[in-house]
């Protein structure tokens, strides 16, 4: 008798993410555009410096600043080395205090859940706090979709939506609109305003809170994300400064929150950390105003009943990549982003991922993976500088440029072209002689006049090389190479007259009283040396030192 056994098993492959995580363009492309709106470069520059600056007030405050962020670190790294026996500890918490648990693999189901909860309770409208979450995976344009009108409650997140625009930024959505462009898509979209409304900041506050008010006492169902779970007690919690958040935690019936599966801390102690930790990443504050926690139900006070959903959505994904896995301890507090030379100057819409910035050009290839050379996210890694800012400033040491550097490996040994390691040894090749680099820079000079235009600019290059010429213009090539240049009769003359000069202005030097020591050094400058001998002090020198010796012995 024999057994067949059938094939060997196949480990299980985690789940891309999916959802609003993937531009329409590579980031190069979508910069250049950008980089035109000269209004949005200059809010962006005042937003970012006026929030770095506060944030460097409150930690400059923190002697023990360092010992925070690295009890930070170690805490989130103890969540992903424990992940699946946190989230079950979680899970158990939540429904032991009367709350419900849904896991969603991806953005669709997670999509789906929700959906599915609301039309349970007949609603045709919810009310939204502030989530990255469920901006990842485009839950507002789902429920639209069938019916279903997801209010945001958050300011700049209802500028946004009134605006029918984008969120740039990770903590403040319409940080590229100023208050003047704030007032005027108030006076088209916002029903009610006054028609007189006008760019203060109070004012606009005052016309949002009214427009909002009548929602917050009306509506059964509220959407949140989550700051933190805490997996010992079944504890969620939501960090925020408006107000909105304790609005719509409290005041509707029903409450869905939406939570990806590395928000977790282990212990509720855990969270003395990060509430020093996240204010002052975020918003340079010692505090948020407004700190709520909620675990699952509690009869006659707030929401009656209460969804959790867990969201991988790539998540897994990412965990399973050795150095990868460090971008998941992100608290999405958005202090890389004010710190990020490039950011500050393309703004987030150019990132096309919900999350713009150093810790968007590593989570989002990380949720997605790279598919092929053309995928807009295997250009999010060349998105920086590496000047390492965003490291200094991470709350949780996120060392995002070796991510960084990582990504670019692997999309070059997995999505690259083939022809790129061809080229590159070509390149080697030339460079390891003498001979054959001199003869490749001639060529190159060569071809790159032949194909620089009239202004001496070159524009576009043919093949792989245009992705040099797609984000950035060159200058011809000089016509000889500066080693050759230094060979050639005008070289000459032109370092002969420079020669002339500086005499000229030596010896003016010391031709002007009080100079006799600079003319007495320049002669013992000039003087012949026996071989093997180094150059001792100038007589000044020789002179001060002298004068040293005798102040010490005396």
């Amino acid at each position: 008798m024999t057994t067949f056994l059938g094939m060997p098993a196949v480990p299980p492959v985690a789940p891309a993410g999916v959802g609003n995580l993937r531009g329409t363009e590579k980031f190069q492309q979508a910069a250049v555009h950008e980089l035109a709106n000269e209004q949005l470069r200059r809010n962006l520059n005042f937003a970012t410096h006026k929030i770095r600056d506060k944030r460097q007030h409150v930690v400059d405050e923190m002697p023990d600043w360092q010992r925070l962020r690295e009890a930070g670190s170690r805490i989130k790294r103890e969540v992903l080395a424990n992940l699946p026996d946190l989230l079950e500890q979680l899970e158990e918490k939540v429904t032991e205090h009367g709350g419900q648990v849904h896991w969603a693999r991806d953005a669709a189901e997670a999509n789906e859940i929700v959906r599915g909860i609301v039309a349970d309770h007949g609603a045709k409208e919810v009310l939204k706090i502030k989530s990255m979450a469920t901006q990842e995976i485009g839950l507002n344009e789902y429920l639209e979709e069938h019916g279903i009108h997801a209010q945001e409650t958050d300011l700049a997140e209802l500028i946004v939506q009134l605006g029918h625009d984008k969120p740039s930024h990770i903590l403040v959505p319409a940080i590229h609109r100023n208050r003047s462009e704030v007032r005027d898509i108030f006076l088209k979209e916002m029903p009610g305003v006054d028609p007189d409304l006008d760019d203060n900041p109070a004012h606009l506050a005052e016309a949002s809170r009214r427009f909002l008010r009548e929602k917050f006492l009306t509506s059964k169902i509220a959407i949140s994300g989550a700051n933190f779970g805490i997996a010992e007690t079944g504890t969620l919690s939501i960090f925020e400064s408006e107000g909105n958040g304790r609005m719509n935690l409290t005041l509707p019936d029903t409450l869905v929150t939406v939570m990806g599966i590395e928000k977790l801390l282990p212990r509720f102690n855990d969270l003395e950390v990060f509430t020093q930790l996240l204010p002052r990443s975020s918003t340079g504050e010692r505090m948020n105003p407004y700190t709520s926690l909620w675990t699952g139900v509690t009869p006659g006070d707030g929401p009656q009943e209460f969804h959790l959903v867990l969201l991988d959505n790539g998540r897994t994904h990412a965990l399973a990549d050795g150095m990868g896995r460090e971008a998941l301890k992100c608290i999405r507090c958005s202090a890389c982003l004010n710190v990020c030379p490039v950011y500050e100057h393309a703004g987030g819409h150019a990132y096309g991922s919900t999350y713009p910035g150093p810790i968007g050009a590593i989570l989002s290839p990380l949720l997605t993976g790279m598919e092929d050379s053309h995928d807009p996210n295997s250009s999010l890694p060349y998105a920086s500088s590496l000047c390492g800012a965003c490291y200094e400033v991470c709350p949780v040491k996120i060392d995002i440029p070796s991510i960084l550097v990582e990504l670019r490996d692997q999309k070059v040994n997995t999505v690259g072209s083939g022809l790129e390691k061809p080229m590159l040894k070509t390149v080697a090749s030339a460079m390891s002689s003498g001979k054959r680099w001199h003869a490749a820079q001639k060529a190159a000079s060569i071809g790159g006049r032949i194909v620089a235009g009239p202004d001496k600019k070159i524009t576009k290059l043919p093949g792989l090389l245009g992705g040099w010429t797609d984000a950035r213009d060159f200058p011809a090539p000089a016509k000889h190479s500066a080693r050759e240049w230094f060979k050639t009769t005008d070289a000459k003359r032109e370092l002969a007259a420079e020669q002339a000069r500086s005499s000229a202005v030596q010896a003016d030097l010391t031709q002007r009283p009080g100079n006799q020591d600079a003319q007495r050094d320049a002669d013992w400058e000039r003087r012949p040396m026996p071989a093997g001998f180094g150059s001792p002090a100038a007589p000044s020198e020789q002179s001060e030192e002298r004068s040293s010796t005798q102040g010490s012995t005396k």
